[in-house]
């Protein structure tokens, strides 16, 4: 207890006793001891009971009053409720501005901004640009439901998704030329976020670099034939001392041949939306196909395995997919050691089915492993230049998976190899086709 506190308290109960020795002394010179005690012991009682009244007439009272002087009990109370009051009023004062500061700097994002409820689906509140973006008008949209209000956005089966929620694109209800990506935030266990940032320049700039990307390997393909012509028509016995620079200009013709085709195919591959032509892919000669190149490729360096335990096949296309997996296989190849190991392995994965080549090779850091897939990303720049690589056949597998709603898996420890796993879903099986092994 405070000292302050302590002496009020002391000080109060000094004061008690003092009334009723008073009032015992009064009553025995009077002759009644007990009565004239027993009335000033009710006083006190009243007295109290009237403080009382007056400590909760300050609680419910809406204005501020200042506490009475005195140095009792109930005047330590009162002034202990009176600095109470003053640091509540402060703190709820402060958490005002706050919330007025959070609520402007949300109405001033460019991006628009909904709170809905998670049970009803209402809107709760949204900032200015969710007029422009996406159509919601203030006060009459607060508690309307938001699917009813955003149609013809498909958002009821986003919405049921809740926290594993993936974003989406969508066009505008308010203009159709404005793309707007949504992305849904729970930050609470009654509400969520919907954030809509519009996105249409992002990816205008995305086709221009796309549309770049594949008039320049067009307009290489030319000159790389002639180049490369040109060089095979150079014969190094003629001289001699010509024959490594030749086969150094070969190689590098060669490469930049598949450089401008990797570049090609990539570039189609980001301008589907869909796969044009889809079909049962058998998957027994795609894997024999695999040991194929894989053997051509390692030149007897590697152990090379195929195991086919799936027993079933893929629908989609047949070229992707080959290119894809080729691409897998060909990398496992170029960064695994004369001597190590690569295994192919079609399995069954869940109610679906993944392939997956694993090596035995350098292995990636684990900082390395969220870029992989971008294309041009090198995790070792001398190794990538040795082995030939272009940077754009992860990028192609993640393109070629993503138009069969498959996904990459990647598994990586330094020293001790890769797993590449192709993962798809159960939509994507057929039942297996027959095939005879060729001799």
């Amino acid at each position: 207890m405070p000292h302050r506190t302590r002496n009020a308290w002391f000080r109060t109960l000094a004061q008690l006793i003092a009334v009723l020795a008073i009032a015992a002394a009064i009553g025995v010179m009077s002759g009644y001891p007990w009565p004239i005690v027993t009335f000033a012991a009710l006083g006190v009682v009243g007295w109290h009971y009237w403080r009382l009244r007056g400590v909760l007439l300050r609680l419910t009272a809406r204005q501020r009053l200042a506490p009475p002087l005195g140095d009792g009990v109930w005047n330590e109370l009162d002034r202990l409720l009176y600095r109470g009051q003053a640091e509540m009023r402060g703190r709820k004062r402060r958490l005002i501005e706050m919330l007025r500061a959070y609520r402007a700097a949300a109405a001033a994002l460019p991006d628009a901004i909904v709170v809905v409820d998670r049970t009803t689906q209402r809107v709760q509140w949204f900032n200015e640009a969710s007029g422009a973006l996406l159509g919601l008008q203030y006060p009459s949209d607060i508690g309307a439901p938001l699917v009813a209000r955003l149609h013809p956005l498909p958002l009821a089966h986003w919405l049921a998704a809740g926290r594993h929620a993936e974003p989406i694109e969508a066009r505008s209800p308010v203009n159709p030329a404005v793309t707007l990506t949504l992305r849904l935030i729970p930050y609470s266990d009654e509400l969520w976020m919907l954030v809509a940032r519009d996105v249409t320049r992002l990816l205008l700039l995305e086709q221009m670099r796309r549309d770049f990307v594949a008039n320049v390997s067009h307009e290489l393909r030319t000159p790389l034939t002639v180049v490369h012509g040109y060089l095979d028509m150079l014969d190094p016995a003629d001289n001699p001392d010509w024959a490594p620079m030749l086969a150094e200009m070969q190689r590098q013709s060669q490469r930049m041949t598949q450089l401008v085709e990797d570049l090609l195919m990539l570039s189609r591959l980001e301008s589907q939306d869909s796969l044009p032509v889809e079909e049962t892919v058998a998957m027994a000669p795609m894997l024999a196909a695999l040991r194929r190149e894989a053997t051509a490729l390692s030149q007897n360096r590697h152990k090379i395995t195929v195991e086919d335990d799936a027993s079933v096949d893929l629908w989609g296309s047949h070229r992707e997919l080959h290119s894809a997996f080729s691409n897998l296989v060909s990398n496992a190849i170029r960064y695994t050691p004369a001597g190590g190991s690569i295994r192919i392995r079609f399995r069954r994965d869940g109610k679906g089915a993944a392939l997956e080549v694993v090596d035995s090779g350098y292995g990636i850091p684990a900082a390395h492993l969220p870029r992989v897939t971008e294309r041009f990303y090198r995790v070792s720049t001398s190794r990538s230049r040795e082995s030939g690589g272009t940077g754009l056949g992860l990028s192609i597998v993640k393109h070629v998976l993503n138009l069969h709603q498959a996904r990459l898996g990647i598994a990586s420890e330094v020293g001790r190899g890769s797993t590449f796993s192709c993962h798809f879903s159960a939509e994507r099986l057929r039942s297996r086709e027959q095939y005879v092994q060729p001799a």
